[in-house]
């Protein structure tokens, strides 16, 4: 097995927004916002090489949306999803699967391209997965989260039938060496990559863990549908995580792509940090 970050570029998004009821005198002293009250943020996806399969864990923003919609989020750096998988020696119709955490447009973006007039899976070889528990509560979104969830980019994966699901327990394999996991406060049925790789268990954080910034368990964001919920499975899995020694893979993280936690006196804190490519 082999894991690749693969960078799709930089966004920005309201500070308060990001931290929830965390005063910004705090929270800017690790992720500084602009005059806007603007932070940038990552938007980092996996490649997992498995055997004779490719696995693209999220896709980033992508490109298809109107000049209206981007300038909302200030996308900027040099980053693509075709770049990155470049560098690596890959291209997208090499893909064999897509591993949609969730459906927000910042994960699931990516997934669907417009050609001509038409809205058609990025990586036409590939299955796209995602579980039947987040994929309804998707298509039919409360209120509160449908801004995030784009008809455009969830509802051709299904059209063009390449869509399967996982079956929504914990644990669930996903190959030998990759299990996945699943959270409840940010979205209905999120689901987190755990992957045995090189002796080492790396865990993908989505967006239970934005960034390291996000450790301290009140850090938590608006954008959480059941923000109690988050701040219990952000106990259990940071907790188990430091028993456990995993690797964090951080989505959101501006700057560090991996990390690890210590035992502080304040509570579980960051340990070291570090790129993937350096396990």
């Amino acid at each position: 097995m082999n894991l690749y970050t693969i960078n799709t570029g930089f966004f920005k998004l309201d500070g308060g927004a990001m931290f929830g009821v965390v005063p910004k005198t705090i929270w800017q002293k690790t992720n500084p916002a602009d005059a806007n009250n603007l932070c940038t943020w990552a938007m980092r996806c996996l490649l997992i090489q498995d055997g004779n399969r490719l696995i693209l864990v999220d896709t980033g923003i992508g490109n298809k949306q109107d000049e209206k919609f981007f300038s909302h989020y200030y996308l900027h750096g040099d980053d693509a999803m075709d770049k990155s998988l470049s560098a690596h020696g890959f291209h997208r119709d090499d893909i064999t699967d897509v591993f949609l955490t969730h459906m927000h447009f910042d994960h699931v973006g990516g997934a669907i391209i417009r050609q001509g007039n038409k809205l058609v899976p990025a990586f036409k070889n590939a299955t796209y997965w995602s579980n039947e528990k987040h994929w309804g509560w998707a298509v039919n979104p409360n209120q509160r989260e449908k801004a995030s969830f784009l008809k455009e980019n969830i509802l051709p994966i299904q059209e063009s039938g390449q869509l399967k699901y996982i079956e929504a327990h914990d644990n669930v394999k996903f190959g030998t060496d990759i299990a996945i996991r699943f959270a409840y406060g940010h979205t209905e049925s999120m689901m987190l990559p755990l992957i045995n790789y090189k002796g080492k268990q790396v865990l993908y954080m989505a967006d239970l863990l934005p960034s390291v910034g996000h450790l301290p368990l009140p850090y938590i964001m608006a954008y959480d549908m059941f923000p109690l919920q988050t701040l219990t499975e952000k106990q259990q899995f940071l907790e188990e995580a430091l028993a456990k020694s995993y690797i964090l893979f951080l989505e959101h993280d501006p700057v560090n792509e991996c990390c690890t936690l210590q035992q502080t006196e304040k509570g579980i804190r960051l340990g070291d940090t570090f790129k993937l490519s350096e396990i």
